[in-house]
């Protein structure tokens, strides 16, 4: 689709039928009646009022609360299109709202804040983050939103969760451990280079790093090229954890033998011949959208034992955050978990890696002009309008905070609670 079509088709979806944006707010108890108003407000609404006075907790009884996240962003990382202001942001907000509810049934406020002081960020989040059961930080530039969601996981009592890190690292982990299954590879024996040392280049690095790659095994670059102690000054402090020894000083020096390549950077930066310096059956997660490292059709071109993903929908291997972070909120917040802990983003990417190895439904090809999916090359992780992914994913995480003693509310019988979330999906579904 050429960019002019493409520009005409989105503008017009976002203001079909005249009606502007993405998201409404509809209620869910009836006011039908005179009994219903004064139920739903006064004189009836006080008697809740006074129950969570008297003990907070209700409110997860009484309100919204519990199935409600602030997706909150201000627009200094759209996309890959830079600072465009907090206002800018809203159409990528709204559409995270979209895709919380469709996938998980997560009902969203979009909160985009006209403040760039991280310090200034975190108090407004934080004075207004009583309303909500979670949090979702979006496109918030690094190296600010480390800090700010390192602080608001401190200091808040509900799931806080920067997407454009953790969403991209839980997925292309899902990714890597299919593709190295494929290739006949282990973890711990493959060299990674990641290109790209934003939110989400670091914590796919660190992510890796916690399913069995070898630290030293793994290159980091930047556009300055390897990230080496030599540079150690002019680095950030999460650069610095990724700084190593080394002769390597370019991308292409660090690609030579490489296993595993991925893209969180810019478009065509990878040339063919790199590619061809890579190992047998290379390993590329070309991300950066909306044209990647290496182009797909160059890819394939080059070398025929290539596994490659992308950020796109158009070519196999979507590496897309849609598969993570609404089954990842549904699961932490079913249970009342404080935060989205590391063991659970890990439950969350062994969930992917493993439904992806399933016999794919007749549903999942029909949603996809009727192709058919099995597990190898072109297939390394679910697609998301795969209907099972909720109940592999939400559950996984759910789980894994229980185990870990996270869950306010723990679940005990995981067979009714899978068949819940299928029942609560289903005229999605249907």
């Amino acid at each position: 689709m050429s960019q002019d079509l493409l520009k005409e088709k989105a503008l017009a979806y976002h203001n079909k039928d005249g009606v502007p944006g993405k998201v409404s707010v509809v209620p869910s108890k009836p006011c039908q009646t005179a009994e219903d108003l004064s139920l739903a407000y006064t004189p009836g609404v006080a008697k809740p009022v006074l129950e969570i006075a008297e003990n907070p907790e209700d409110a997860y009884k009484y309100t919204s609360k519990g199935n409600l996240v602030a997706v909150i962003s201000n627009g200094t990382a759209i996309l890959g299109l830079g600072d465009r202001g907090a206002l800018a942001s809203k159409p990528v907000m709204e559409g995270k709202g979209v895709l919380f509810k469709r996938f998980a049934d997560i009902d969203v406020f979009d909160i985009e804040i006209d403040e760039t002081d991280p310090k200034k960020l975190i108090e407004i989040i934080k004075k207004i983050s009583v309303t909500f059961g979670g949090i979702n930080l979006e496109d918030i530039k690094g190296p600010e939103c480390f800090e700010i969601e390192r602080t608001l996981i401190e200091e808040l009592d509900i799931p806080v969760f920067h997407d454009d890190q953790h969403g991209t690292a839980i997925i292309a982990t899902a990714g890597l451990m299919n593709a190295c299954e494929v290739a006949n590879k282990k973890m711990e024996d493959i060299k990674v280079v990641v290109n790209g040392a934003g939110a989400a280049g670091i914590s796919c690095a660190r992510m890796f790093i916690n399913a069995g790659v070898k630290r030293e095994n793994m290159v980091l670059c930047d556009s300055r090229g390897v990230i080496r102690r030599s540079r150690m000054e002019s680095l950030s402090l999460e650069k610095r954890e990724f700084a190593i020894d080394t002769d390597m000083e370019t991308l292409a020096d660090a690609l030579k033998g490489a296993d595993a390549f991925i893209g969180l950077s810019v478009a065509d930066v990878v040339t063919a011949e790199m590619l061809l310096s890579m190992n047998r059956d290379p390993i590329v997660f070309a991300m950066s959208n909306p044209n990647p490292e290496i182009s797909y059709e160059l890819a394939m071109a080059t070398r025929n034992d290539v596994i490659m993903a992308t950020g796109r929908s158009d070519y196999p291997n979507q590496i897309n955050n849609v598969l993570g972070f609404p089954f990842i909120f549904r699961g932490a917040m079913d249970v009342r978990s404080r935060i989205i802990s590391e063991g659970m983003k890990m439950a969350a990417a062994k969930a992917l890696a493993a439904l992806t190895k399933e016999p794919v439904p007749a549903s999942v090809a029909k949603a996809y002009g009727g192709k058919k999916f099995t597990f190898g090359r072109e297939y390394i992780v679910p697609k998301p309008f795969d209907p099972r992914v909720i109940e592999w994913e939400a559950v996984a995480v759910a789980k894994a905070a229980c185990e870990e003693g996270l869950a306010a509310s723990p679940i005990t019988d995981w067979d009714a609670y899978r068949e819940s979330l299928k029942k609560r999906m289903a005229h999605w579904w249907a």
